[in-house]
């Protein structure tokens, strides 16, 4: 018997009518003759709702509080689910994280999965049960309850599937695979059976939002077999799996942007060794994710240093740069939130050249400037402004044709 670790996002069980089409998957599965581990998200928009409410009693509520608040989206859809499961005549058991072995560090709010022990799980399914897990959280070393930031459900999965070691982690989500490009943006953007894992984890930290990039990660490093697919059509989605030669064959497999971005600029800085290093060891201890970073040639002893963080990140990078421009001798800081990443994916870059050229030229004949640029062997980023970021990827998409099935 197979085991098989699925996980439905907050669209595939956002009401009862939706929970109840995923118990009949869930229970054709075991029909089929698969053991079943389940991970759910929070219901539709719950969490979204529960941080507007947080909202309304503090303006920066503290993040072990949201922890607590946030967590609880997803227990409801567990003990829910359980129960559909069980009008159905199926024996399941609902979990949460941390009863499911799941251990965290201690950044609350963007946690990382530490380890996980999942005897528990196991004695369960040994008794012929289903287990459903929360996803999104699991046990902080001060046994205080820590999320995993956003589409961490997706990294429970994986991580559960490695620690399980299961036969596939199957992700069920609102579209049915993985895309060249958002099709809300892209009218001709195709759907693609494979992708490499490197590709998968540059497009999912780059704007994509079909997996979480730590759950690329995981996948990758436990060489766990992933699958993208639709939770209402019963069709084939997307396999993600280890780079084969074959795969070289396509130059740019994706194009993708990411509005989540805040640029940051540390005006007028004393060009010497040591400045940089304080910048960001100061930002790192404030678990700010940084991103694209550009230095300006130095101009009579003093540079502007620029970088990229989430917008999300913005607050906590504000005070850790604030408290830091008397001491490096900065002249001031100024914020940019009106900025977009785009950028195209492929391991086929690897082997061609000419694909820088390409974009950039691109984007100058449709008059899209480039503001920051940032390039690795299977990716260029391109920072520019956020009202052009939907025509970017239109015309990107069309330059490197990927709406063209690629010859066999």
């Amino acid at each position: 018997m197979s085991l098989l670790v699925q996980k439905y996002g907050g669209s595939s069980v956002a009401d009862a009518e939706c929970m109840k089409r995923v118990a009949r998957r869930v229970h054709d599965t075991r029909m089929n003759g698969h053991s079943v581990v389940v991970v759910v998200s929070a219901m539709g928009k719950t969490t979204d709702n529960l941080i507007a409410l947080s909202r309304e009693v503090h303006a920066q509520p503290n993040d072990r509080e949201m922890d607590m608040l946030l967590a609880t989206g997803e227990q409801i859809s567990v003990a829910i689910l359980a129960m559909a499961l069980h009008a159905m005549g199926v024996d399941a058991v609902s979990m949460t994280g941390p009863q499911a072995g799941i251990t965290t560090d201690e950044f609350h709010t963007k946690a990382k999965i530490m380890g996980i022990k999942p005897d528990r799980i196991r004695q369960n399914l040994d008794k012929g049960r289903v287990v459903i897990v929360a996803g999104f959280q699991g046990l902080s070393p001060t046994e205080d309850i820590a999320t995993l930031g956003r589409g961490g459900s997706d990294t429970t999965a994986v991580a559960l599937a490695a620690a399980l070691k299961a036969d596939r982690c199957q992700i069920f989500t609102d579209v049915d695979g993985v895309y060249t490009a958002d099709p809300r943006v892209v009218e001709k953007a195709r759907k693609l059976d494979e992708i490499a894992y490197d590709e998968m984890l540059e497009l999912a930290s780059l704007g994509a939002k079909v997996l979480q990039s730590r759950a690329v990660e995981f996948a990758k490093k436990y060489d766990v077999e992933l699958e993208v697919l639709s939770s209402f059509d019963e069709k084939p989605g997307t396999v993600v799996r280890e780079e084969v030669t074959e795969m070289e064959h396509i130059v740019v497999r994706g194009v993708a942007a990411d509005r989540n971005q805040s640029k940051v600029t540390i005006q007028h800085v004393p060009d010497k060794p040591g400045v940089a290093a304080m910048v960001f060891r100061e930002l790192a201890a404030v678990n700010s994710n940084v991103d694209m970073i550009v230095q300006n040639v130095s101009e009579k002893g003093h540079t502007d240093i620029s970088f990229t963080v989430p917008r999300d990140d913005l607050p906590r990078t504000q005070k850790a740069v604030e408290g830091l421009l008397e001491g490096i001798g900065a002249a001031g800081v100024n914020y940019d939130d009106d900025i977009a990443k785009v950028s195209i994916v492929g391991v086929g870059m690897r082997s061609h050249s000419g694909v820088a050229h390409r974009m950039f030229d691109t984007l100058s004949r449709n008059q899209i400037n480039i503001e920051m640029i940032s390039t690795s062997e299977i990716k260029i980023s391109v920072v520019i402004r956020e009202e052009h970021a939907e025509e970017a990827v239109r015309v990107l998409h069309e330059a490197f044709e990927m709406d063209q099935v690629p010859e066999a």
